[in-house]
Formats: C-alpha cells, structure tokens, sequence
C-alpha cells in the first residue's frame, strides 16, 4: 500500500540559485545532490521531520513549467511567525498571511518565480 509522498519536484533554471534560496532562506536539509547528466543534478531535499522530500529538478523539454503555482500547500504550525522568519530571510512574498474560516495562509515566490502556499495545519 503507499505509505506517503515521496517528493515533490520544484522547476528550475538554476539549480546552484534555488538550492542556495531552499537552504538558506527557507532551511531545508540537502539530502543528495547527484549529477544526473553534464547540465542537470538530482537534487533533493530534506523538510524537517518529514518524509516527503522536495526536489529541484527539471526534465529536459519542461522548462515550460518553470515560474508557474505549485499545486500543493507547504504547512507550518505558525503561519504569522514562519510568514516573518521568512522574511526576514529575504523570501519574497506575494501576499501576506490572511485568515479563512479553515486556517490561515500566505504566499511565497521562489527565484524561479515558482509561487507557494505558506498553510496552517
């Protein structure tokens, strides 16, 4: 039976640019980084505990999808607080923490121009 998501893959056109922004800004855990051919790598990430990795990755002929929405939510347990450590890290955010009736939310743009949702549990 499946157990869980494996990873996700992030589209990008510099893989050295979104692994720093991924590491250093947003703080996830290099887990492999893999030449794959003589212009890409596999590289993978760690989100804490979890078991779902995220990957910065694109096939060759899909660069069309590059600076799209990521279809998915990242969650935290604060999103006002994890909204101001992020940036104060220097992650752009297109809107800023807003509260619905099912939690709350904002929404961050990788360098690639990728957009993601920010969600409480």
């Amino acid at each position: 039976m499946i157990t869980h998501v494996k990873f996700v893959s992030v589209p990008t056109l510099d893989q050295d640019r979104a692994l720093a922004f991924w590491t250093q800004k947003v703080g996830f855990t290099v887990m492999s980084d893999q030449p794959l051919s003589e212009t890409q790598r596999w590289i993978e990430l760690k989100v804490r505990d979890s078991d779902t990795r995220l990957v910065l990755f694109t096939p060759d002929g899909h660069e069309d999808r590059i600076g799209g929405f990521f279809n998915g939510a990242l969650a935290c347990d604060d999103v006002d607080a994890t909204y101001r450590q992020l940036s104060e890290r220097g992650v752009r955010f297109v809107s800023p923490p807003r509260k619905q009736p099912w939690g709350t939310f904002a929404t961050f743009a990788d360098p690639d121009g990728n957009t993601f949702v920010l969600s409480s549990r």
